[in-house]
This record gives C-alpha cells, structure tokens and sequence, in this order.
C-alpha cells in the first residue's frame, strides 16, 4: 500500500511509535522488514527527506499495547535500543510490533508455552534478527536463563489466575532494578465473579507485595472488553520514587 502524498507520518510521543496521518490516522510502527507483513495488516510505503521508508499499521483490536497508547497511557517505556522480556507472545503479532519500535540494536525475547502458536513465532522471528523465541511455560523461567539476560522491560499477556506470581518470578530473574513492567490483566481469566474493577485493584496489591511499584492503569475500552494494563517499576530505588512522586 502506497502512502502517497495524501499520507504523511509523524512521530508520536512515544519513541519509536508513528501516526500515519490521512484519510483515516493510523498508529504505525516502522518495519524492520520492508515489503514484509506479518498478520495481513497494511504496510504504507512514504517517501520522506532520508528516503523511501514503509510503516506497518497497528491494530488495536489485535495488540493490547497499541490499544492502551491509543487510550492514552502515559509512558509504555518500551524504546528503541532496548532489551524486552514479552510473556505469553502467542503467534507474534504485537511481538512483531514491538521488534519495530527496539529496532536492530535491541532484543526482544518472546516466550510462548503453545506449539501451534510457538510455530507461526518462530517464522515471524526468522526474518526478525531482534527476536529470540522461547517455546517455554513461563512459570519457570529457570528454564531458559541460560537464553535471557538482564532487561529493561518486562511485558506479560499470560491470561492465567497466578499471572502476578507470573511476572514477580520473571522479574526477579531477568528484570533490572528500576526495570519497568508493562502487564495486561483480563479480569474473567482472575475471578469471572467479582467487578473487572475489583479484580484489577486486587492485582495492582499483588503486584505491589512483590516488589512492584504501579505508576499507572488504564482499562483498554473499546478495543478490549473487562481488560486493563498496569505499568509501573521494578524494585525502584528510593532516589527515583522520590524524583516520580516530586
């Protein structure tokens, strides 16, 4: 798909991540694999003053990130040059997003416990030198340390009741003090009898016993039904928790 003139991209004010803006605006990340898609979304080809670049579009019925930028989450602290941990990357669709936005000079190692959906990872990772596949349970991350070093970002979308457990085991492992963790919480998968508000409360307490300290929350309506993502930091020092409460 050409961009044309009619379209013209800007960066938005997350690093990394674009706005392509026409007929329709659309939040794009800019491929890393040009003339590749890697779910049958829309590639926009844009001719600019370092020459010709090509964005791919990010849907956010289909990527729990793109959905909280788009609902205005203040800070997804995933930028280029980074080391992410993603859990629960399914077939690589919003992996594939975020080895965009990291670029050649960061990584994104991406676990996935299922076969079938580990298969279609694998081939988007083949043409992505910035991914490593995982096909792991990531309730033990004791498995694959051998694979994984220290990050920066920790991101979860495991869907299970312990997620929180989950992540702090993760975190422990392989994310930096002052790391920031980015988890997407589906609130029936927790407790499909309390209020999705009460559940997410309860997470956010969970999170906090383990070292976790939330900066933010944002429910993810319209794009996702009784889901929210928390964002916040790891073990954060007290120097910095004093500069972010100042």
């Amino acid at each position: 798909m050409r961009g044309g003139p009619q379209v013209v991209v800007k960066p938005h004010r997350h690093e990394g991540v674009f706005i392509a803006k026409g007929k329709d605006d659309a939040l794009v990340t800019l491929n890393l694999v040009p003339g590749e898609s890697v779910y049958g979304e829309k590639r926009i080809a844009v001719d600019d003053a370092d020459g010709k670049k090509e964005y791919r579009v990010w849907n956010p019925f289909r990527s729990k990130i793109a959905a909280a930028i788009l609902g205005g989450v203040e800070n997804i602290y995933i930028k280029p040059g980074l080391k992410v941990l993603y859990l629960g990357a399914a077939s690589g669709t919003t992996v594939s997003h975020v080895s965009d936005i990291l670029g050649p000079e960061g990584v994104c190692y991406a676990v996935e416990f299922s076969q079938r959906s580990g298969r279609d990872l694998i081939n988007v990772a083949k043409k992505r030198t910035n991914i490593v596949t995982i096909i792991e349970d990531a309730r033990y991350p004791n498995r694959y340390r051998m694979l994984v070093g220290m990050v920066d970002v920790l991101f979860a979308d495991v869907a299970q009741p312990d997620q929180a457990r989950i992540l702090a085991l993760n975190a422990s492992t392989f994310l930096k003090n002052d790391g920031h963790f980015v988890i997407s919480i589906k609130a029936n998968c927790i407790d499909s009898t309390a209020t999705p508000e009460a559940v997410f409360d309860r997470e956010v307490r969970k999170l906090q016993q383990e070292n976790f300290k939330p900066l933010e929350k944002i429910t993810l309506e319209p794009y996702e039904r009784d889901h929210a993502v928390v964002i916040g930091k790891y073990r954060p020092s007290k120097k910095q928790s004093k500069k972010e409460e100042s």
